[in-house]
Formats: C-alpha cells, structure tokens, sequence
C-alpha cells in the first residue's frame, strides 16, 4: 500500500514537472524543433554578418527598417538580402515582417525578417546584434559562413532560440 502511494506521488510530481518544463520553454519563446520543421521552406545557404544602422542624433528611437518598424538591436531580427525579398513574402515598408528559422554552428533561432540591405557579396542575411551574438558571443568573428536561412510561413512566431 505504502508503494503504491509513493509510486502515485512520484508519477505527480514528475508529471508536475514536465508541465512546468514545457511551460518555461512556450513563455521563453524555445520552439519544438518539430514544429520549425514542418513550417519551414527552402533552405538558402551563405554568409551571414551583423548590422546596425542606428547613428545617434539621426532619428529618434533608431532609424526605420523595410518593413517600418525601428531598428531595435535587442530583438531577435535580420535584414535579408535584396535579391531575396520575394523569397520572403516580399518585404517592404509597410508590409508585416516576415520570418525565418536560421541554423549555425550547431544552434537554430527564428528571427524576424524586417529589412531589407546592401550585404557584401557572399552574405545572404545581416543579423542585428541580439540574433549575431546568439551565435557569436563576443562578437569577435564577423562573418559566419554556411549559415542556413529558411523562410517561415505565417505570422504568428515568437522569435528566439530554437529547440
């Protein structure tokens, strides 16, 4: 009888636990991998680099990207190549942000795509300084090359670390 009304609290509490696990990872916006999986499109592979348009004294709050939002080097965002704005649902001022699953150097985060920019030859996407120091901490590197961007569908993503 004992053992079983340990065997019925041990199943609680671990049940408990897991549901506080999966609570913690929905509130700190961490994605089933799974889920990224299946929403994602075609993969696009090259460069990546940061980016910070933000000059002190020309606008207010920082400078407006395509999309019409003001950067902000805090928040999970890229700028995606040109040529690429198509591929993205076409992002421009104006028009809601899009948004990509990118995988590098072992680690996966979705980003908002709110800009659009003049990248160095090579690079497909420009990552503000949050999303750059997910996947280079002191910032030391400059370019990580064999980044994977793939476009996301819909709008309803909560941006940040994936899995």
């Amino acid at each position: 009888m004992v053992f079983r009304s340990s065997a019925a609290i041990c199943g609680a509490v671990v049940a408990l636990a897991v549901s506080v696990t999966v609570a913690r990872c929905e509130a700190a916006g961490v994605h089933s991998t799974a889920v990224v999986d299946v929403a994602s499109g075609e993969a696009i592979v090259g460069a990546a680099s940061t980016y910070n348009p933000f000059k002190p004294g020309k606008e207010e709050g920082g400078p407006k990207t395509a999309s019409g939002e003001r950067y902000d080097p805090s928040v999970w965002s890229a700028a995606i190549k040109t040529n690429l704005r198509k591929k993205f649902g076409g992002v421009q001022f104006g028009a809601k942000p899009k948004y990509a699953l990118v995988e590098a150097v072992g680690k996966k985060v979705i980003v908002k795509i709110n800009d659009v920019g003049p990248l160095r030859p090579g690079r497909i996407i420009d990552f503000n300084e949050r999303t750059m120091r997910h996947f280079d901490p002191s910032l030391e590197r400059g370019v990580i090359p064999d980044v994977t961007v793939k476009p996301l569908s819909g709008d309803d993503w909560t941006t940040g670390p994936v899995g």
